[in-house]
């Protein structure tokens, strides 16, 4: 049975609470993950746990155990004039930033006009429960 330490080989289907599907695992490629590593979220590692090899299972994941929750003060309104010109802005366009540490973050735009830009940098996941169907293929040495 899995336990926190072992890497393991899954297939999984993520979907939302309406059915639609956000991510999977390669058809003929499961997924490695070391249990408990941080490669996942907390939800999807606890639900590994004490799976045995061709053992499936779904499971639901609140925000708490996925993305966590929308955190509004992850969204910000900036100057026009801060943005480059060459930038076309639409709604739901995806662009990629730092934040102050240098990290990579992720940057939605949620509203613009001639005078601000809105950016979302909340997970796109966050605050929504998560299902996953988990197949655990094998147990990696």
């Amino acid at each position: 049975q899995a336990k926190i330490g072992d890497t393991v080989r899954v297939h999984y289907t993520g979907t939302l609470s309406d059915g639609t599907e956000f991510d999977s695992s390669p058809e003929n490629e499961p997924f490695e993950v070391t249990i408990g590593s941080g490669q996942v979220v907390k939800g999807f590692d606890s639900a590994l746990v004490g799976m045995a090899k061709g053992e499936r299972k779904s499971t639901v994941l609140q925000p708490a155990d996925a993305f966590g929750a929308r955190d509004p003060a992850n969204v910000h309104s900036v100057g026009r004039a801060g943005i480059p010109d060459e930038m076309e802005l639409e709604i739901g366009t995806v662009f990629e930033a730092e934040d102050s540490n240098g990290n990579p973050i992720r940057l939605q735009v949620l509203e613009f006009s001639d005078r601000s830009v809105t950016f979302d940098a909340n997970h796109p996941l966050a605050g929504r429960t998560l299902t996953f169907e988990l197949s655990l293929v094998e147990f990696v040495c």
